[in-house]
């Protein structure tokens, strides 16, 4: 388990971002923690250089159903990655294996199908306070770092048949 902020990055180690387009898929479940995540990722993005008119974020009602919000903007949005973000957190019952399972296996589906990486971050804690903690808390906030594999990926999906190298 982490216990230091992970969300420092060095924009030295990271390609700039001007001329990538990035769509965000964000559950409304939870949103004290969502919304938390999604902030962080946008503010990478555009840290590194993404505009705001190359960011495009659509919301859906829970973590279970980012991986179609996720198909449709591959579908519809030519977007270079997509950050997915969700919040599922430890219950009484068995219902949080069946929806970490099932995001899990889709965004690994979408990522072998697609062209267009899609990015988990989707946090499977088990307490609201762990969430919390990894949503801008004291371990930093994982929508940070998925901006940051966001933006890498983007650089691999569009790199030349050539050998080029995208810098990290």
């Amino acid at each position: 388990m982490a216990t230091t902020n992970l969300s420092v990055y060095d924009k030295a180690t990271i390609p700039n971002a001007k001329n990538f387009r990035f769509g965000i898929v964000v559950s409304e479940w939870n949103p004290e923690i969502t919304q938390n995540l999604k902030k962080g990722a946008i503010e990478a993005l555009l840290d590194c250089g993404a505009t705001k008119e190359n960011i495009i974020s659509w919301d859906v009602p829970g973590s279970f159903e980012l991986v179609y919000g996720c198909k449709k903007m591959i579908q519809s949005q030519k977007v270079d990655a997509i950050i997915a973000i969700g919040n599922v957190i430890q219950g009484e019952t068995k219902h949080f294996d069946f929806v970490c399972e099932g995001v899990t296996q889709g965004i690994v589906d979408l990522n072998v199908k697609h062209d267009v990486p899609v990015i988990f971050c989707v946090l499977t804690d088990n307490t609201k306070q762990q969430s919390l903690d990894r949503s801008g808390g004291k371990l930093g906030n994982k929508g940070t770092e998925c901006a940051v594999a966001a933006i890498k990926m983007a650089a691999l999906k569009n790199l030349n048949a050539k050998s080029e190298s995208i810098g990290f």
